[in-house]
């Protein structure tokens, strides 16, 4: 009896450290922090879903003559706002891709609308429509900042269920897979514009 007490409490130890070595805690902490930076992207998604309605109906006065553009925006940000991801897709790049094209849609829109203002000087000169360039170039670059951080939580996550010893703790305990990263969906995203004036 004492020899097996002596066993178990000698073996405890070991026991412990095994465990803690292979991402017990660390693999759902990395993964509920990429499924945080995930309600992070779609935040900004829901701010733009938002606030680029109201600031467009604020500025369709001014723009009669390119309702068509404005109608387009209001459209792709209907289509947009109607596919929501959930933390389970988050491993379906196919899920993630339709999601992303639909944004992209929209941020197509968005670009016809500064091309509005280029065509249109005159506008330049509404507070309103300046307000809606300003919060439009806001509400994407948070949207570009929220993405990216996505994208390094689901790296840390992927890494980490990849890597020994924690690829131990992954596969036996949690069953873990790799989340889907966010990726540019429209030809061309990875050139940088050409600007002439």
């Amino acid at each position: 009896m004492n020899f097996r007490r002596t066993t178990l409490a000698a073996l405890a130890p070991i026991a412990i450290l095994s465990l803690s070595s292979c991402g017990i805690n660390a693999i759902p902490t990395d993964e509920e922090a990429a499924k945080a930076r995930w309600a992070d992207v779609q935040n900004e998604y829901q701010r733009r879903a938002d606030l680029i309605p109201n600031l467009v109906a604020t500025v369709k006065g001014y723009a009669a003559q390119e309702k068509d553009v404005l109608t387009q925006v209001t459209e792709a940000r209907a289509k947009a706002t109607s596919i929501n991801i959930t933390t389970d897709d988050l491993s379906n790049p196919e899920r993630l891709k339709q999601f992303g094209d639909a944004q992209n849609q929209l941020t197509q829109a968005l670009g016809q609308l500064r091309t509005v203002v280029e065509a249109y000087p005159e506008l330049k000169s509404n507070e309103n429509f300046l307000a809606l360039q300003s919060q439009i170039e806001g509400t994407e670059n948070r949207i570009g900042i929220a993405r990216r951080d996505y994208n390094a939580a689901v790296q840390a996550y992927n890494t980490r269920i990849r890597t020994f010893p924690d690829v131990v703790g992954a596969k036996v305990i949690y069953g873990s897979k790799p989340m889907a990263t966010f990726e540019a969906t429209t030809p061309g995203s990875d050139k940088a514009p050409t600007v002439s004036f």
